[in-house]
């Protein structure tokens, strides 16, 4: 199993910024790709940001310019920096990681873990 803890979020004006982290543990193989994602009540999950292995980068539209994604493979870690927020970016944040992970025998096996979720209020 991969276990992804989420943390960062908080209140916020629009135009200041937040950090978001992802910390990922438990019986990693390998992470591939790892991703931000963000819902608000009623509506679906949507990708904000997404980062390969190899680097590969790709942002929603929405974000472009404000959000930077990136990651620390070393430490299984992985960020969103997000400035000039704006009203429509609060929701709450989930990361995801795609992989492989070992089985109690050893064996490697594809995984999709989320993390429990940060909620980004953007507030005036």
């Amino acid at each position: 199993q991969v276990q992804l803890v989420d943390t960062g979020g908080g209140l916020v004006q629009p135009g200041e910024s937040l950090r978001l982290s992802c910390a990922a543990s438990g019986s990693i193989a390998s992470i591939n790709t790892m991703g931000w994602y963000r819902q608000t009540p009623g509506k679906e999950r949507d990708l904000v940001a997404q980062i390969t292995k190899s680097g590969s980068l790709n942002y929603a539209d929405s974000v472009k310019g404000r959000f930077t994604i990136s990651r620390n493979s070393a430490k299984n870690m992985m960020y969103l920096q997000m400035n000039n927020l704006k009203f429509e970016d609060a929701a709450i944040y989930y990361c995801s990681a795609e992989g492989l992970h070992y089985t109690e025998l050893g064996t490697p096996i594809a995984y999709r873990s989320w993390g429990q979720g940060t909620q980004v209020t953007v507030s005036s």
